[in-house]
């Protein structure tokens, strides 16, 4: 994906709801400008920044996007929005796991909206880690790439971020809003241990990832790759920054078994090979033109 500036804070400090994208992808498909609508309140039943907040999770989630005519010709759905998120699509008010596994992927591949998730997830690899070493390490990573920013706002991303994935912590002086767990709270990808101020990833096979999943993230990582070489090292889907190995905190044996799996479900457009005693993965009949389409028919053929 090009890399625009990415937006900052557009979330208003707020982690989305179950039923947020489903409002915001209707309320667009009515109108393309609701968000700039005086009577978006309304309509949405929010208040300002909730509002604000609705449009950066459907933005963030890759389930709407900018008209091309530019921002003043406001949002129109994704070909995943519309396959999700319709009436009587796939799963519209995300009551499949598999679902929310997928909303993930989109956070943390989708790196405009999302670039701190993206850093978090695929780029930083300490498996034990407190807010604040975190934050050191954001901090560096978009001073790496020039983007400039405040301590202020990366630790604002970072609550945010943390908070999209560890359940809240009910306490005196914890506000309503901010007890509603974000739905990927249920993935169970971060744990906090509050006493000792510490998080750690949860890295092993994840049981309610379907194969089907992993492959749309697999083949949107590997679209850029597959124009220039036909095989890539399985430790380089474990490891590598932006790998769903990585997004998805997998160990070896579960990639590998997940890549084994894709092997039939996609018809030996992937396979698995072992050369030199180095395993790779090779893409046969691969077409650059035709991966989005590929991805979205192994998610189609999951929720079918």
């Amino acid at each position: 994906e090009k890399m625009r500036s990415p937006a900052f804070g557009g979330h208003e400090k707020f982690v989305f709801r179950q039923s947020w994208l489903k409002k915001g992808f209707d309320l667009v498909c009515a109108e393309s400008t609701i968000f700039i609508q005086p009577d978006a309140l309304v309509r949405l039943g929010v208040g300002k920044n909730m509002v604000r907040s609705i449009r950066y999770w459907c933005l963030a989630l890759g389930l709407l996007q900018e008209h091309h005519d530019g921002p003043k010709a406001g949002l129109q759905p994704t070909p995943l929005g519309v396959r999700l998120l319709s009436d009587g699509g796939w799963d519209a008010y995300l009551e499949d796991t598999a679902t929310l596994w997928l909303l993930h992927w989109q956070l943390v591949w989708g790196k405009r909206h999302s670039l701190v998730w993206h850093y978090v997830f695929t780029t930083f690899l300490d498996r034990e880690f407190t807010r604040q070493r975190l934050a050191e390490f954001t901090g560096r990573q978009l001073e790496h790439e020039g983007i400039s920013t405040t301590p202020q706002m990366v630790e604002r991303e970072i609550d945010v971020c943390l908070r999209t994935y560890v359940p809240a912590q009910a306490g005196p002086g914890l506000s309503f809003e901010d007890s509603l767990n974000c739905p990927l709270a249920e993935l169970g990808l971060i744990r906090s241990v509050p006493e000792e101020r510490l998080f750690s990833f949860t890295i092993g096979p994840k049981s309610h990832l379907p194969a089907e999943v992993f492959g749309y993230a697999l083949f949107l990582y590997l679209e850029p790759i597959g124009e220039r070489q036909r095989t890539i090292a399985v430790d380089d889907l474990l490891y590598k920054a932006g790998s769903p190995g990585q997004a998805f905190k997998l160990d070896e044996n579960s990639l590998v078994g997940y890549l084994e799996a894709l092997e039939s479900l996609t018809g030996g457009q992937v396979r698995l090979q072992e050369t030199a005693g180095i395993r790779q993965l090779y893409l046969h009949d691969w077409h650059s033109g035709q991966v989005m389409e590929r991805a979205l028919n192994l998610l189609e053929a999951y929720y079918d």
